[in-house]
């Protein structure tokens, strides 16, 4: 991936923020990595929580099957980040791609990850193709 991400014309999208703390810093003085990956997922889950019902919510759980990921610019200690995350316009049977695209608050982009998720049933663990409600409630 090195093509910048956006959402394609129309979609749905969700953000939210993220202010580093201090254990976010490693010694190279900005955000580590793995606190940009710890982002990716909070704001997946956030989306996911946000438009599905509890029921479903219930029902279903994702597991992650890949992550690909570009580092961009550094997010420096004191700088607030903006994210934002969208689905692919289709799953591919209990496999959806999201996308989510981290940036600081001069509008660079500092991370973009691209991440495969599965579909699983929760009472039995097992994966499931994604139902076309799921896909209409994120598309």
């Amino acid at each position: 991936m090195t093509k910048l991400l956006e959402p394609p014309e129309g979609q749905q999208v969700f953000a939210m923020g993220f202010t580093p703390t201090a254990s976010d810093i490693d010694a190279n003085g900005h955000v580590n990595n793995v606190v940009y990956m710890d982002w990716v997922q909070q704001i997946a889950i956030a989306h996911w929580d946000s438009r599905q019902p509890e029921a479903d919510r219930a029902r279903w759980a994702w597991i992650c099957l890949r992550h690909e990921v570009d580092y961009r610019r550094a997010l420096m200690p004191g700088e607030s980040a903006s994210a934002r995350t969208w689905v692919a316009t289709a799953p591919d049977g209990p496999r959806f791609d999201r996308y989510v695209r981290i940036d600081g608050p001069d509008g660079a982009m500092c991370a973009q990850a691209k991440t495969t998720w599965c579909l699983i049933e929760q009472a039995n663990g097992r994966p499931r193709r994604v139902p076309a409600e799921i896909v209409a409630r994120f598309v």
